[in-house]
């Protein structure tokens, strides 16, 4: 998996590998700049550059930048100091814009002569690739400070950045490049992005000397009678087998019964006690399902005391893997926390922003501009892996951190979540490490996304479309 910085860790290396590994500041310099000009040269064989430069190290790199791609690789180069505020040189027109003017560490509000620049340069018809970072864009939160550019290609300087993924950093880095000027990270605390290397190996040839007891077991607890597409969606995922579960089993109030029966054979349908329109709390009940590896709980079943009251049981007796999704998190913000404290099971929340909002009891602006450090302590407080939901999801058991970056705007629809939810279910129970099942999911999840867009395109997809697309995410690792 692929190491992600924040601006502070980012620059404790950079100042280690000056003070400690005989580098000069110099030599970082231009081994940055160098990487910016390699990267404009394999994609141009000439034309009109303009270099905007501030100060400090992010305009220095932009000094060797103007000198190579001018006296090396014949641009016509024009360079332009911002801290000076003369912006005559902005009026004429340009084929690239190299932005070198704030690097990772800005973290005040863009105002004066910087933001006229940085506004005069979003107009352009340019290019523009920025130096390890669009200026403006904070390089651990990705949150706009006031005004950033919008770049075409980011030039990652020997790291990628959270700031890239998270917040408004998708929108404003474009493509993104990695540049390795030979630093040395030492570490291995730092947020890793999840690949496919890491998801491949839980998709192995299986023996053939196998049955479907060898596969694990899972069920899904959810519906209601006002909300009774959730746990469909979840069932869809699930018990076509699609994770590689060998026994899957959906568990709907009585009155959702006649109309799941027969929607997806393959999978064991069990009716719950209800109230004409919810699940109610049966000992009975659920101590039947509890003989499955892994059980999801939440979706759609109304975030009510019978909802608490069940997942509490299954949090006090369950010993498999417990996902808590969606009316299941509502109900535990409601009625009460701690009750994760006293578990039998492991477990895994799985909340959007908003919902972890109602979770921490917090704004969700106060969240997103600190979210890593926000989901770390909530997966530490109650031992649980987290998966807080977002463009980029985010995975913690409390002590390692994983970014997921696959997926597509087009998953923005009511249903993903519970699609997600029937993914982690599926594959959990086969034997894998929770966490880790959580991160390949989420990943998976993502890689369908993608696969679904370029079919349906990212307006008319659906979560079904998803669920449809999940062998093929597979067989692509």
């Amino acid at each position: 998996m692929e190491r992600i910085l924040t601006a502070s860790e980012m620059k404790f290396n950079d100042e280690y590998t000056v003070k400690n590994l005989g580098f000069s500041e110099e030599l970082l310099v231009e081994r940055a700049g160098t990487a910016v000009a390699e990267e404009i040269v394999k994609r141009f064989k000439g034309g009109r550059v303009l270099v905007a430069i501030g100060k400090g190290n992010n305009g220095a790199d932009g000094k060797v930048v103007a000198n190579l791609l001018s006296k090396r690789h014949g641009f016509t180069v024009t360079t332009l100091n911002v801290y000076n505020g003369i912006f005559r040189l902005l009026e004429k027109d340009y084929d690239i814009i190299v932005d070198c003017i704030f690097g990772t560490g800005l973290n005040r509000i863009v105002e004066g002569k910087y933001k006229d620049a940085i506004d005069t340069i979003n107009a352009k018809k340019a290019f523009v690739v920025s130096c390890d970072i669009p200026s403006g864009l904070n390089g651990t939160t990705g949150e706009v400070m006031g005004v950033a550019v919008k770049a075409n290609l980011t030039i990652a300087i020997q790291e990628l950045k959270t700031g890239y993924f998270l917040n408004e950093g998708y929108d404003y880095t474009g493509e993104i490049v990695k540049k390795d000027i030979g630093m040395s990270i030492w570490g291995d605390e730092y947020v890793k992005r999840i690949n496919d290397d890491f998801c491949s190996k839980f998709f192995t040839k299986r023996s053939r000397n196998s049955n479907k007891g060898s596969f694990g077991k899972s069920v899904i607890i959810g519906g209601s009678k006002a909300y009774s597409g959730s746990v469909i969606l979840s069932l869809n995922a699930l018990c076509a087998l699609k994770m590689g579960a060998g026994y899957s089993t959906v568990a709907v109030p009585e009155c959702l019964f006649n109309n799941v029966c027969g929607l997806n054979p393959e999978c064991v349908l069990t009716p719950l006690k209800d109230d004409g329109e919810n699940i109610i709390f049966d000992k009975n009940l659920l101590d039947n399902l509890m003989q499955n590896d892994t059980i999801a709980v939440g979706m759609g079943m109304g975030a009510n005391q019978n909802t608490y009251e069940i997942i509490k049981y299954l949090i006090n007796n369950f010993t498999g893997n417990l996902i808590i999704d969606a009316d299941g998190l509502n109900a535990l913000a409601r009625f009460g926390l701690e009750v994760l404290k006293e578990k039998k099971c492991r477990v895994c929340l799985t909340p959007h922003i908003k919902e972890f909002s109602r979770l921490i009891q917090a704004e969700t602006s106060a969240i997103l501009s600190d979210i890593i450090a926000k989901a770390k302590q909530f997966a530490s407080d109650f031992d649980v892996v987290l998966l807080l939901k977002n463009a980029t999801s985010i995975i913690t058991d409390g002590q390692e951190v994983l970014f997921n970056t696959t997926g597509t705007c087009g998953m923005a629809k009511c249903g993903s979540g519970d699609v997600l939810s029937g993914i982690i279910a599926g594959l959990s129970c086969r034997g894998f490490d929770l966490f880790d099942s959580v991160a390949v999911s989420a990943y998976l999840f993502g890689k369908a996304g993608e696969i679904a867009e370029k079919s349906y395109t990212e307006f008319s997809m659906t979560p079904t479309d998803v669920i449809s697309c999940i062998p093929k995410a597979i067989k692509s690792f």
